[in-house]
């Protein structure tokens, strides 16, 4: 991941390290999940060796749902961080829910994610940490 690709985990891991401000948009109700890179991988994979008659479409994530006020709370306290949360304006077309069903992922595929959220995140900051360190020793482009 880019530290500045401009997805939620990344924005927020990045702002949290550099003890600035969290910005979360309305009042951070709206859910999302989020589903390790290895499990994505296990599952592409797992449908690739599936049964040639299956061939999807199969939704491949993780259902555990979390708020995003939560999720930067959560990254708060991996990090250690003294950021604040503030909040913005709610953009008319932010989705309330994302949730995936994976329900035939795990009847065509035994597939199911295997990383938590928080076990995710701890090894995401631990990432974003080193990849910070190393811009800051001008290693970094």
């Amino acid at each position: 991941m880019h530290p500045n690709d401009g997805r939620v985990v990344s924005n927020f891991i990045i702002q949290a390290l550099n003890n600035e401000d969290i910005s979360v948009f309305g009042k951070g109700d709206q859910t999302r999940s989020f589903c390790f890179v290895s499990d994505l991988i296990r599952g592409m994979t797992s449908l690739m060796n599936s049964e040639d008659q299956f061939i999807g479409p199969v939704n491949i994530g993780n259902p555990h749902e979390i708020s995003i006020f939560e999720l930067a709370e959560t990254i708060i306290e991996l990090t250690n961080s003294k950021s604040k949360i503030i909040h913005n304006p709610l953009p008319v077309d932010d989705p309330v829910r994302r949730c995936p069903d994976i329900s035939l992922a795990q009847e065509k595929l035994n597939w199911t994610p295997k990383i938590s959220l928080k076990e995710g995140l701890e090894i995401t900051v631990s990432y974003f940490d080193n990849l910070l360190k190393k811009a800051a020793n001008g290693a970094f482009n």
